[in-house]
């Protein structure tokens, strides 16, 4: 059977056993399925307790609330219905395998409710990406600018912003059509270069909110370097508020970056520990070096530490464009050391506040007051950034009317195959790729 005249079936909800899990359906068996499993169809839009029976044998399955939503009415834009049941693993199976026995019904796979919504004119891709991001946040902040995303935010703005260079590509293609008239000379109008100018201002503004909205969606990166014994490891498991990392007076312990996500007041920040920097013949902790210094340079911010009693290995790095901060640990030693902008002490506690206070308004500075960020993935930065490209191109050739033709349209597609409106499947083999099915 074609996809798109298939009807598909999975459990939505969490894993089993649970208090309840729901069923959901969609496509044009969907309601058929449910007046097979319960004998009828409650109203449209309205929960009813009915038992569920196998259409089969008549045996009685279980016993749950049922609604259906008939196209186009629906998350998906067909006939859908959900079933909310029992979160027994046998019952669950039970009712699935009753539901796919009936010809023209089939298991769904990972994101395929969404893709039909997305097919069905019901999501953007944009709104699609939220989607993704709302059911993976972890943290106030990540959920707000999903949301957003999700609402349509960003979508609408891409629009008002294709709708502009429509009409500039609208303006100049019809002077281009009256331009073989001898009496009718090529101009453009006044507002025509301000305009091209005004938008591109717009999408270099949004453009720049790319980083702001990255590290909501991914968290603020942290990275704890320093040499061998400095306290790295320990200063990891204090934040995170756990063991999670080993901690031993031998140098070298970490041969590798680890990753460990906390969240610190309602941001997301990944804190990275990574091996102790200094001279040494092992293959193994040379590439955890390595690894460290890369870590590093990709940070959003390295606190470097220092210990009374360990040497920093050729002193303070110099990064390219990564805030370092220097860390004097083990400040319980009582031992003078050289200059730190924080002295703290991870068995006593002494710093810690100070430090915690002081990440939080350094990761606010960065994330600003106002709404959240729309611009947060990497698909957005660069179609945003061609189009910015393909406006200034279209600037610097409005004296050659075609080529400035040309680059308007460039810049629109750009902005199109942001929500989906050109070139989106294997945009979209990605995007559902990463859902979970029942989704």
């Amino acid at each position: 059977m074609p996809q798109a005249n298939r009807t598909i079936v999975a459990l939505s909800s969490g894993s089993l056993p649970s208090g309840v899990a729901v069923i959901r359906l969609s496509g044009p068996r969907s309601l058929d399925a449910v007046r097979a499993l319960c004998g009828k169809l409650p109203a449209p839009r309205h929960m009813a307790l009915l038992p569920l029976r196998d259409p089969g044998s008549g045996l009685l399955l279980d016993k749950g609330i049922v609604a259906v939503f008939p196209a186009p009415r629906s998350f998906t834009g067909e006939d859908c219905a959900e079933l909310q049941v029992h979160g027994s693993p046998a019952g669950v199976k039970a009712i699935l395998d009753a539901l796919s026995s009936i010809p023209g019904i089939g298991l769904a796979g990972a994101g395929d409710f969404t893709r039909r919504a997305f097919e069905n004119g019901k999501l953007d891709l944009t709104a699609i990406e939220g989607l993704g991001d709302l059911l993976a946040a972890e943290t106030e902040h990540q959920r707000r600018q999903a949301l957003a995303r999700l609402e349509g935010g960003l979508a609408g703005q891409i629009l008002v912003w294709r709708d502009g260079l429509l009409a500039a590509r609208v303006e100049i293609e019809a002077h281009l059509d009256f331009s073989d008239e001898d009496d009718v000379p090529f101009t453009l109008p006044d507002h025509f270069a301000p305009g091209l100018l005004a938008l591109k201002a717009q999408l270099a503004e949004a453009l720049a909110g790319f980083t702001r909205g990255r590290i909501v969606r991914e968290g603020f990166r942290i990275v704890l370097a320093g040499p061998p014994n400095a306290g790295k490891s320990s200063l990891l498991n204090a934040l995170a508020g756990s063991d999670l990392a080993i901690v031993t007076a031998e140098a070298g312990t970490t041969r590798d970056t680890r990753d460990v996500l906390i969240d610190l007041g309602g941001r997301l920040v990944v804190l990275t520990d990574t091996a102790g920097l200094r001279d040494t013949d092992s293959l193994a902790e040379a590439e955890g070096i390595k690894r460290a210094r890369q870590a590093m340079e990709n940070a959003d911010l390295v606190l470097w530490l220092t210990a009374p009693d360990t040497a920093p290995p050729g002193g303070t790095p110099v990064l390219s464009e990564t805030p370092l901060w220097t860390i004097g640990t083990k400040s319980d030693l009582d031992i003078t050391t050289a200059t730190a902008d924080l002295s703290l002490s991870v068995r006593t506690g002494e710093g810690m506040p100070d430090l915690l206070k002081r990440l939080e308004r350094h990761i606010d500075s960065h994330l600003g007051t106002g709404e959240a960020s729309l611009v947060s993935h990497l698909r957005d930065r660069d179609a945003i950034a061609a189009a910015v490209l393909a406006i200034e191109s279209a600037i610097t050739h409005i004296e050659q009317p075609e080529l400035c033709a040309e680059d308007l349209r460039a810049a629109s597609d750009s902005l199109a195959g942001l929500v989906g409106l050109i070139d989106s499947e294997m945009v979209l083999d990605r995007l559902f790729a990463g859902f979970c099915i029942g989704k």
